[in-house]
């Protein structure tokens, strides 16, 4: 039997669909098509239903399954202790990386690039997106978040806190009278997230600190917030690794007004068994433990 029909196998029952597996595996979907029909003549048995969303495992594919898991272990094992059976140029295929908007713009995107370029055969999609990824439908290989994934067949991690302030534009200071206490707050113009749209439930910081008057505007992307404020639209609660090193910006009762939130990074379990899919993991660990300065400074006047 051919190893490599196992491996497209496993790859379609991890992924779900013929492009998502087809995108790991750094081939065209029609190849991944073929290389399972091959499987299924070889077996004499269908090894998936098609279905509207994909591809479902029949009961002879979750019988092979772990079967196949097992050779790939054993594989693996002899690549890692084999240098001359490991790929000349490195890891390879397709690992997608979910992440909230901003941290995977401003601070993983960079990083990534650069592993990326490091190795040549290996593909990174990021999806910096305001909302969250499912790991159960195969969305990302892992997926960075606001909240600790509930139970399952997932690897998890605390990967980091991260604090946010008030901050509004000089301009838009110059304007109003000072705000040195929590009350100076009332009247103002806040900038925010449109609340029946909210992905997370660590998104609500105004109630914590101040229940605005109004809004000038509301925004799905925190990075249009960001933006919004620095045009001098109004007050934003904004992470300090995005605003921080902006000088249209000055924060806004700095040793009150401060939120923390915590990343989540979570996988399916067997992605501890895919190095191109531990490696990226590994080097987001250790992107965000380079980056603490960024993503929790110290408050004003310590």
């Amino acid at each position: 039997m051919d190893w490599d029909n196992l491996r497209y196998f496993l790859e379609l029952a991890r992924a779900g669909t013929l492009m998502a597996a087809a995108r790991r595996l750094a081939v065209d979907h029609t190849t991944v098509a073929r290389r399972i029909q091959a499987l299924e003549k070889a077996m004499g048995a269908a090894l998936f239903t098609r279905e509207a969303g994909g591809h479902r495992l029949t009961e002879a594919g979750r019988q092979l399954q772990p079967q196949a898991e097992a050779m790939e272990a054993a594989f693996r094992a002899v690549e890692r202790t084999s240098p001359a059976l490991a790929p000349q140029d490195g890891l390879s295929g397709t690992v997608r990386v979910g992440a909230t908007e901003g941290f995977g713009t401003r601070v993983l995107a960079p990083a990534l690039a650069a592993f990326a370029a490091d190795h040549p055969r290996l593909t990174i999609d990021l999806l910096a997106l305001p909302r969250l990824l499912q790991l159960s439908r195969r969305e990302a290989d892992i997926v960075i978040a606001l909240e600790r994934p509930a139970r399952g067949p997932v690897v998890a991690t605390r990967l980091t806190d991260y604090s946010l302030r008030l901050y509004a534009s000089h301009d838009y200071l110059g304007r109003h009278a000072p705000i040195s206490r929590r009350e100076d707050l009332r009247g103002h113009a806040f900038i925010s997230y449109v609340d029946d749209l909210l992905f997370s439930k660590e998104l609500r910081f105004l109630g914590e600190l101040h229940r605005p008057d109004g809004f000038s505007l509301r925004s799905t992307s925190v990075l249009a917030q960001h933006e919004a404020a620095a045009a001098g639209a109004g007050i934003a609660v904004l992470p300090a690794f995005v605003a921080e090193g902006d000088a249209r910006l000055a924060p806004v009762l700095p040793a009150l007004a401060r939120f923390t939130r915590t990343f989540w990074m979570s996988m399916p379990a067997e992605g501890k068994q895919q190095p191109r899919i531990l490696a990226v993991w590994n080097l987001l660990k250790s992107v965000a433990e380079r980056a603490q300065a960024r993503l929790l400074p110290p408050a004003p006047g310590t």
